[in-house]
């Protein structure tokens, strides 16, 4: 999976710029050069959760994927 270019707190911050309506989605997306659809991408994902909470779901998806690899590994060595 890819590397984002930015961190939680970043499309945290990038999140409650477009909420915030001054300007609106497209021109937040303008601005930081993301396409809509990763925008509300995030949106879904985040929505609701502090920058703490963020960061700690992000750690256990990388958890999570870090050991359905192990998992994988170890069936095709069962399977082997």
């Amino acid at each position: 999976m890819r590397k984002s270019r930015f961190s939680i707190e970043e499309i945290m911050d990038i999140l409650k710029e477009g909420e915030t309506g001054e300007i609106s989605i497209s021109s937040v997306c303008r601005k930081y050069d993301i396409s809509n659809v990763t925008y509300y991408q995030w949106r879904r994902k985040y929505n609701g959760f502090t920058i703490p909470e963020a960061k700690r779901i992000k750690v256990l998806e990388e958890e999570n994927n870090r050991l359905k690899k192990l998992l994988a590994e170890r069936d095709l060595e069962i399977s082997a």
